[in-house]
């Protein structure tokens, strides 16, 4: 009968041992995730989706951008109280405004293209650091969920400042793009009248879901209990869950003019999340794939059709 007692608790010695390394394992991978996903700083998880060509088809955009000249403007985040940066740059006495909202670890420079194509269809052109990018204060990444609300204040700062007559178009690359469509779910100032996203995910954990399986090679079953885990961390610290961010469920809100664009090969952003986005947004519409291009690279690859689209249907509806 001893023998079997200590049989027994030898057993279950080394089943709690393993219990132990098991959920020290997950804590640790779990710590490691959510730090790549959420703290601000160089991230790994982009290196895979990198790309570089030999002849830069904006290096003209770039130049223009870093000759302008740009007003620093600030305001405290909508929550946190964090100090948030941009930089304007006027474009004489126009009254229409172009609001843009960068990527993933990215910052307001990196809109440098976009800011001389706006500026060039007439636009002055806002280029804000979202909360932990680039100048801007922050403790952790949102996707797009809480800063949603900087943007609205970014427009009311806009309007105070520029004046009432102001016509203000949102436009955003990646997790700006997203931003951009759960901005159009919230109730925003008259002034502003379209949206523009250029390959913006459906939600954050179906984005995360993707990554863990295309980036880590997690199994499905794997992968979706580690997004379920990092989804409660998110809560825990950001005070949402990831399946709360969703872009498909703002642009169902939404009854202003929205443009849609993708990648026909983003790998990062799943190209089949346009097809999602587009036909839940409500309101006028309108969507274009760019064929051949990567994630984010659509007006890289496409430069003359990109502007091209991108003026008529700011001429239809601005």
């Amino acid at each position: 009968m001893n023998r079997n007692k200590k049989k027994y608790r030898k057993v279950w010695l080394i089943f709690g041992i393993v219990v132990v390394v098991f959920l020290a394992i997950i804590g640790a991978g779990e710590a490691y995730f959510f730090n790549e996903a959420f703290v601000p700083g160089e991230k790994s998880v982009l290196n895979k989706y990198s790309h570089h060509t030999k002849k830069d088809p904006l290096a003209q955009q770039k130049k223009w951008y870093a000759n302008a000249n740009k007003q620093k403007w600030y305001l405290k985040s909508a929550t946190c109280n964090y100090r948030l940066d941009a930089n304007y740059i006027p474009n004489g006495k126009s009254t229409k405004t172009a609001i843009l909202l960068h990527g993933f670890t990215n910052n307001k420079d990196s809109m440098g293209p976009y800011a001389a194509m706006f500026h060039q269809l007439g636009y002055n052109v806002l280029m804000p650091d979202a909360r932990a990018h680039g100048q801007s204060q922050g403790k952790y990444i949102g996707y797009g969920w809480p800063e949603k609300y900087d943007v609205r204040k970014w427009v009311k700062k806009d309007v105070a400042k520029e004046g009432k007559n102001q016509k203000i178009v949102i436009f955003g690359v990646s997790m700006g793009g997203a931003t951009a469509m759960m901005t159009s779910g919230i109730k925003m100032p008259s002034q502003v009248k379209v949206y523009i996203e250029d390959c913006g995910y459906t939600d954050v954990k179906s984005e995360f879901l993707h990554e863990a399986q295309d980036l880590y090679h997690l199994p499905g079953p794997v992968a979706t209990m580690a997004v379920n885990l990092l989804s409660g961390l998110s809560k825990a610290n950001l005070g949402f869950y990831l399946g709360d961010a969703s872009a498909v469920n703002s642009v169902k809100k939404n009854d202003k003019p929205m443009l849609f664009i993708h990648g026909g090969k983003d790998n990062f952003v799943p190209t089949r999340m346009i097809k999602q986005n587009y036909q839940s947004a409500n309101g006028p519409k309108e969507s274009w794939i760019a064929k051949k291009a990567g994630h984010a690279r659509s007006f890289e690859t496409y430069p003359k059709e990109y502007r091209k689209r991108v003026k008529k249907f700011l001429q239809k509806y601005v």
